[in-house]
């Protein structure tokens, strides 16, 4: 890892030529950090770091019994000081090769762009060829992007510990490694190579985690680097991509490239507004994170327009200017004589003035360049960009059009899509919680004495009837519980936050645990209650209802999903929900959680119960005669929805998508796709590029194909009862599971650690169901067992096949081939498990279970999850035909396989410094060092794992 004596170790031992620069790329970094290493820990340490790697190769090469008594005695006797030096330098080798990889990625692309190849797949050239080929008109292609919301919404994560340092440092070693791609002179190659050093040198002097507990607010800040790294110029980027794509595609005959005046694409936020289960969201983090918001966006407008002023010198004594551009610099606060006749720049420092008032009135405190003269604040985002088309009307009009692209169409693009909010901030809270607020309210009023005590019905009769009344229950002169002020709190700040930052501001309200239709009109009337939904009220007592949020259902678990369309139905059904989907353009969407799912019921049945509720939501939506937009509450591992977002939207049902997706994005997930603006927005223009595939790409109406699929989805409902009851029975039905995965795990180190603002139960106990599903899927990972991400699958492959006689099982096992080969959902599916198993290590596992003190109990539930562990590989390749894990994807069973020797001593170490941990706290004491190392083993094996949380 750390020299050229054991730079092949580090490498793939075959492939083609075309990875050796990521071989070198790796060499290099890996021999940096072992001269920083070596420099600033000594020899001694080195020597030990390496020497632990070896025997870790030992051990899983060889599965050497020796290896692993002398791991186990090695790891016992290192300092406390060289644990820590140790789980250090193996953490960084994981974020570098990970900085490696991502690069070459980058080169491999160019490589095919500078080749003319021909689009690749996932890339929207790609979609828009295939469309034209199935007869899809221009304008169908065009309504989709002016109707379209595709939406990426970045998410708090209790694993997530990354700090911003590490970051910049992370991304300057991105940059080094690109200029090594260039030609370079040797003093510039040289120059290099010591800016290399210095980097990595850098990254080892610097903290990489945080040891205080993170706030809300380093979350907050935490999302912002990435829309600084990507968001906010590779998203206006890529929409200028598209519309050449489009043109290339559908040409106009005049040669000109028609714009699309729509933000299709746009960000959203959890962070300072997902209340579910933490208690540290408030209004103040609400109003907190908007300022912060508007503080970044408005700082790149700011900067944007400074540059812009610089740049558009244009003089009236060498080209005239659009009468609107002269009245717009003849309104700009300068009045230097030096500027009289450029009024391009006299109305880009007006327009600095006025963002900077506005800057000042949303909540920023440091602007760096003082304006030039007063100025009014822009009253929304739409004045801002209204001047700036302004000055892109008057360059096309007077030969200045080669002056608008290369930064002012990018910025108006920009103030399209981020306005000055920057992201939609979603508001989440539990249905329990709304309950217990208008319970409160109703028993003060006088209205219900008890509300919590009615039945379904009776709730709806009640809640229906207030949503009719003009009073409202709430009265500033009685006292209220503090959950309740608490909670009209934060909805009057959703008010202000709108009124001042733009109704993009804040546009959702989603409710976890929606079980009935009263979960969701509890929240209409809560906004009622607060000015958020409001009624024109006429004679006769009828009224015309306009509701600010957006009412969004989440629907977790197994019997949730099962209920969905159910609850749908019946809610659209009524008079008033009628009138505010109507009001909201005949659309509503719906939340569909990946994690908590799979928690209740395992991976294939909440794969399946998803896919089930989407069709059946598909189908009252139509009968309803509303437009269906779906929120997949997606996680970073497969057992929470992860894996590739582009095949995952391809294989969503039909008709599911039309256009409207949103989906989140979380934890290292996060950094794996958004920390490389390169990478970002390829990342982007994937989920633009299915989402566009998915919504256009005509249905086949075969019958034929019709039958089969009834057939393949008949198959799946007897596997997911089968996998259904495996693994209920293993998790929550096997006496002492519970204390087994609290103890094989590193689930209470998560829980004590400074890994999120969020506690990781709901509850204060040790119940599985009460436990988080980020934290649950994560501790899985980090054993690297992995197991909601396969468990169940083999027991149920397996019983359906024995299920049957004789040359009926060659028939079933045919069926299941038909099934892979045919059908994107079950593809998709296998795929992605064939990844997680391809990440699974039962060499590592076991070394967890050995913190087990109950060995009957250990040996009796690890024998239970192997065997299943060797039924679901075997049933698998009976399936695909493939012995090897990612057989269809070389490249990264390659990068996954490579990693294994320098993941497996962070796991170790892990194991040992739980050990510590757990010995010092059965007699009280704390140990910071131990938790500073457990904490950094757990972000070294997840960035080397890059989708575990």
């Amino acid at each position: 890892m750390l020299n050229d004596a054991v730079a092949p170790e580090i490498v793939p031992a075959a492939g083609s030529d075309k990875d050796a620069p990521l071989k070198e790329d790796i060499r290099l970094l890996g021999r940096l950090l072992g001269d920083v290493l070596r420099e600033q820990e000594g020899d001694a340490v080195f020597h030990v770091v390496e020497t632990i790697r070896q025997t870790s190769v030992r051990f899983r090469r060889e599965a050497d019994a020796d290896a692993a008594l002398e791991l186990d005695a090695m790891l016992k006797e290192l300092s406390r000081e060289q644990t820590i030096s140790v789980v250090r330098a193996f953490s960084y080798f994981s974020h570098l090769a990970n900085i490696a990889e991502d690069q070459h990625h980058i080169r491999r692309r160019r490589a095919h762009l500078l080749a003319g190849s021909p689009a690749q797949k996932g890339s929207v050239s790609f979609a828009l060829k295939k469309l034209r080929a199935a007869g899809v008109p221009r304008k169908t292609v065009d309504t989709f992007f002016q109707d379209a919301l595709i939406a990426p919404v970045l998410t708090a994560h209790p694993t997530e510990v990354q700090r911003k340092s590490i970051l910049d440092a992370e991304h300057d070693i991105a940059r080094l490694l690109a200029e090594r791609d260039l030609p370079q002179t040797p003093k510039e190659r040289q120059a290099n190579m010591q800016l290399l050093r210095s980097r990595v040198a850098t990254l080892w002097q610097t903290r990489m985690l945080r040891y205080s507990k993170l706030t809300v607010a380093d979350e907050i800040e935490n999302a912002l680097s990435y829309y600084r790294i990507t968001f906010l110029r590779e998203l206006p980027g890529l929409y200028d991509d598209i519309e050449e794509d489009i043109a290339a595609e559908y040409p106009n005959g005049n040669g000109t490239i028609e714009p699309i005046n729509a933000a299709y694409v746009q960000m959203g936020s959890w962070i300072g507004g997902d209340r579910d289960g933490n208690p540290n969201v408030n209004a103040g983090t609400m109003q907190h994170a908007l300022a912060r918001h508007a503080t970044t966006i408005l700082d790149f407008y700011l900067d944007e327009v400074h540059a812009l002023g610089a740049e558009l010198s244009v003089s009236t004594l060498m080209v005239g200017v659009s009468a609107e551009l002269q009245a717009l610099a003849d309104q700009s606060p300068d009045a230097s004589p030096h500027r009289s006749d450029e009024p391009y720049r006299r109305a880009l420092i007006g327009i600095y003035a006025r963002l900077a008032a506005t800057a000042r009135a949303l909540g920023a405190t440091n602007i760096l360049r003082k304006e030039v003269g007063a100025a009014a604040a822009y009253p929304d985002a739409a004045a801002f960009v209204a001047d700036l088309r302004t000055i892109v009307a008057s360059l096309e009009s007077h030969h200045g059009a080669a002056l608008v692209r290369p930064r002012l169409a990018t910025l108006a693009r920009a103030a399209d899509i981020f306005g000055f909010h920057l992201a939609s901030l979603d508001m989440r809270q539990t249905s329990d919680v709304h309950e217990r607020v208008l319970a409160d309210l109703f028993a003060k009023s006088g209205v219900a004495a008890d509300y919590t005590t009615l039945s379904e019905e009776d709730k709806q009769a009640l809640l229906l009837n207030e949503l009719a009344q003009p009073r409202l229950l709430y009265s500033p002169y009685i006292s209220y519980a503090t959950e309740t002020d608490s909670e009209l709190a934060i909805l009057r700040a959703a008010r202000d936050i709108r009124q001042r930052y733009g109704a993009r501001a804040i546009r959702n309200y989603i409710i976890s645990h929606t079980e009935t239709v009263s979960d969701l009109l509890e929240v209409l009337l809560l906004q009622k209650e607060t000015g958020l939904l409001r009624t024109d009220w006429k004679a006769g007592g009828a009224g015309d209802s306009t509701c600010e949020l957006m009412v969004i259902p989440l629907f977790e678990t197994i019997p949730d999903l099962q209920r969905a369309a159910g609850i749908m139905s019946e809610l659209m059904a009524l008079p008033l929900v009628k009138q505010l989907i109507a009001k909201q353009g005949q659309l509503q969407e719906v939340m569909l959680g990946y994690s908590d799912s799979n928690k209740d019921g395992g991976f294939l049945t909440s794969n399946w119960e998803l896919y089930k509720a989407e069709l059946a939501l598909v189908a009252d939506f139509q009968k309803a005669g509303v437009k269906l937009r779906l929120f997949h509450g997606r996680g970073g591992t497969v057992g929470r929805g992860g894996g590739p977002s582009y095949e995952a939207i391809l294989a969503q049902p039909p008709g599911t998508v039309n256009g409207q997706i949103r989906l989140t994005e979380q934890g290292e997930i996060i950094a794996s796709k958004f920390s490389n603006a390169e990478i970002g927005r390829r990342n982007l223009e994937l989920l633009v590029a299915a989402t566009l595939e998915a919504s256009l790409a005509p249905q086949e109406a075969n019958p034929a194909r019709t039958s089969q699929l009834a057939q393949f989805e008949a198959v799946m409902a007897q596997l997911s009862d089968l996998a259904y009851h495996a693994y209920r029975h293993l998790v929550y039905e096997t006496p002492g599971f519970t204390e087994y995965f609290f103890s094989a795990t590193p689930i209470a180190e998560i829980a004590e650690l400074n890994l999120g603002s969020r506690p990781a139960s709901r509850k204060a106990n040790q119940r599985i169901e009460d436990l988080r599903a980020i934290p649950w899927g994560f501790s899985w990972g980090q054993c690297r067992l992995l197991l909601p991400g396969w468990f169940g699958f083999g027991s149920a492959i397996e019983a359906w096949i024995q299920q049957a006689d004789g040359a009926a099982q060659d028939d079933r096992i045919a069926t299941l081939r038909a099934m892979y080969a045919e059908w994107p959902f079950f593809a998709t599916l296998l795929s992605n498990m064939d990844m997680v198993l391809a990440k699974t290590d039962l060499a590592i596992a076991s070394r967890y279970a050995e913190l087990v003190a109950d060995q009957d109990l250990r040996e009796r539930i690890y024998k239970r999850i192997t065997e299943e562990h060797g039924n679901t590989l075997r049933c698998l390749e009976l399936i695909t035909g493939n012995t090897e894990r990612l057989a269809g994807n070389p490249l990264l069973a390659r990068s996954i396989q490579n990693r294994f020797a320098y993941l497996d001593p962070l796991n170790h170490l892990q194991v040992e410094l739980i050990k510590r941990n757990r010995a010092l706290s059965a007699e009280s004491r704390i140990d910071e060092r131990v938790h500073r190392g457990i904490q950094l083993s757990i972000n070294g094996v997840a960035a080397g794992l890059r989708n575990t949380g």
